[in-house]
């Protein structure tokens, strides 16, 4: 769960991390209120979770609660990177002497958290990466172990930052660690990390992201969610306990295992086309659950052709075959399917929709056949 950056800052300053006053509006009214309480000039930050967001023209400064009214009209509404702006941050603006980076992560690869920072703050670390890698700072960090003043030390001291930050900084690191390990967060990143006129350290902007695995040990993830718009069809998935993420594409996925739906979207692609989700049934391939995936996969508009992808292994492909059949009974389907069946009972599965034809149901005996097929379809169908 990507936190909004308002709510990546509440979630901080429970852990004693510095963070701007500021206050959440979702009218210009509710804005200029929000300055003139913070009084003086303000920062109006559009609250979307992607990056980018000062290039798009969703930050802006604003000198009094009129013109804090004006901008935060400008914002909301707009679309940033797919993202539509239902709500701004109003902060008091500070006075901003540097700009770092920091972040604690997981790394995957090396089994262990991995902490970042860099002096060049205020820009995508990526593009640090890219044109200046000697200017992060990295540190892995044993999760039995936990975070150590050399911790600290190799990050400040390795990122090169202002003398004057150092303190303040090596004061900051700790807290932040803490709040990456106990809210089980899987990242948590603040940039830009300022040094402000007086010498302080405070974190201009947060994000963190939750594992949502971890929801059962935290109350205040629910609060947390509270907030965030589930698209439709992703709400429509979940209460029927499907394993499905939305894509960009015109090619429904259904298969059983993750690895066989990523596979699936692989041949997809290499096929010419586009899948238009991810959605696996695990071995759960009857008609009660074959029917709750077709109706998600078709309540999107986009999607011009099915392609169900299963192989047998402890799931009997007659079963499926069944179910299939029986979910086409149910549903009102507008757009082909292609069924692909291989392993257990195969052949008798593959007789059994041979023998109740169904003007959008097509066979196939292979996985990149199926997809070949499934992507003719869509593209006819665009």
């Amino acid at each position: 769960m990507d936190l909004f950056e308002y709510q990546g800052k509440e979630v901080l300053r429970r852990f004693e991390v510095p963070v701007p006053e500021g206050r959440v509006a979702k009218t210009p009214e509710e804005a200029a209120e929000a300055a003139r309480g913070l009084g003086g000039k303000v920062v109006v930050k559009a609250q979307v979770q992607v990056g980018g967001r000062g290039k798009a023209g969703g930050i802006k400064l604003a000198e009094s609660p009129e013109e804090a009214a004006t901008v935060a009209g400008d914002i909301l509404g707009m679309d940033i990177k797919g993202h539509v702006v239902k709500r701004v941050l109003v902060e008091r603006a500070g006075d901003i002497k540097d700009e770092y980076y920091v972040s604690f992560l997981l790394d995957r690869s090396e089994r262990n958290f991995l902490g970042m920072m860099s002096a060049e703050g205020g820009v995508e670390i990526e593009e640090v990466a890219v044109s200046n890698p000697d200017a992060i700072s990295l540190v892995h960090i044993d999760p039995l172990l936990g975070f150590s003043d050399f911790h600290a030390r190799k990050l400040v001291f390795g990122a090169n930052l202002a003398p004057e930050a150092r303190g303040g900084a090596l004061e900051m690191l700790p807290k932040l660690f803490r709040a990456f390990v106990e809210l089980d967060a899987s990242l948590v990143e603040v940039n830009p990390l300022v040094l402000t006129g007086d010498g302080k350290v405070v974190a201009l902007d947060a994000k963190v992201t939750l594992d949502d695995s971890a929801a059962y040990r935290h109350s205040i993830f629910e609060e947390l969610k509270a907030a965030h718009e589930i698209p439709e069809q992703e709400r429509l998935a979940k209460e029927k306990g499907l394993n499905f993420i939305k894509l960009d594409g015109d090619v429904g996925i259904i298969g059983n295992g993750a690895g066989l739906v990523m596979s699936t979207l692989d041949v997809v692609k290499d096929a010419g086309g586009d899948p238009a989700n991810f959605l696996d049934v695990g071995g759960g391939a009857d008609a009660d659950v074959l029917s709750a995936g077709l109706e998600v996969i078709t309540s999107n508009p986009e999607v011009k052709s099915v392609f169900v992808n299963i192989f047998g292994g402890i799931t009997r492909c007659d079963l499926v075959a069944q179910g299939i059949l029986d979910a086409l009974s149910r549903l009102d389907m507008k757009v082909p399917m292609v069924v692909r069946l291989d392993g257990t009972n195969a052949e008798e599965g593959r007789k059994m929709l041979a023998d109740q034809p169904h003007d959008l149901l097509i066979p196939a005996e292979t996985m990149l056949g199926a997809a070949a097929t499934a992507v003719e379809l869509a593209q006819k169908g665009a």
